[in-house]
C-alpha cells in the first residue's frame, strides 16, 4: 500500500502560481511513477502530468503545457505540480497518484494508488 497526502492548494489570482505537494508513504517512493490529475465540477478526472521514477521523464497534458512542471525528491518521498500563469479554467480538486506499471500513464485507470486532493481555485 502507498498513501498519498496533497498539500498546497488554495485561492489564487489568475496570472499566479502555486506550488502543490505530495508526499508517500508505506513503500519504495522511487518505485513508483507519479501522475497529477485534477477534476472540475460536473466533469471526469482528467490527467495533468505524470513523472518517471528517477524525474527524468515527464509528460503533461496540452493544456498546462509550458505552464506547469512536475518534479520529485525521492529522498524526501514527494512529489511536486508548479503550477505558474494560473487561468480560471485551472480551477479544480487536483489528486496525486502513483502505480508501479509503466502503462496507461495518461489515464486515471493507470494508477492504483490516490491521494484525497486538494482544491485550487483560480479567480477571474
Amino acid at each position: 500500500q502507498v498513501q498519498l497526502v496533497e498539500s498546497g492548494g488554495g485561492l489564487v489570482q489568475a496570472g499566479g502560481s502555486l506550488r502543490l505537494s505530495c508526499a508517500a508513504s508505506g513503500r519504495t517512493f522511487s518505485d513508483y511513477f507519479m501522475g497529477w490529475f485534477r477534476q472540475a465540477p460536473g466533469k471526469e478526472r482528467e490527467f495533468v502530468g505524470t513523472i518517471g521514477r528517477s524525474g527524468t521523464f515527464t509528460s503533461y497534458a496540452d493544456s498546462v503545457k509550458g505552464r506547469f512542471a512536475i518534479s520529485r525528491d525521492n529522498a524526501k518521498n514527494t512529489v511536486y505540480l508548479q503550477m505558474n500563469s494560473l487561468k480560471p479554467e485551472d480551477t479544480a480538486v487536483y489528486y496525486c497518484a502513483a502505480t508501479g506499471r509503466l502503462f496507461s500513464l495518461l489515464v486515471p485507470a493507470g494508477y492504483d494508488y490516490w491521494g484525497q486532493g486538494t482544491q485550487v481555485t483560480v479567480a477571474s
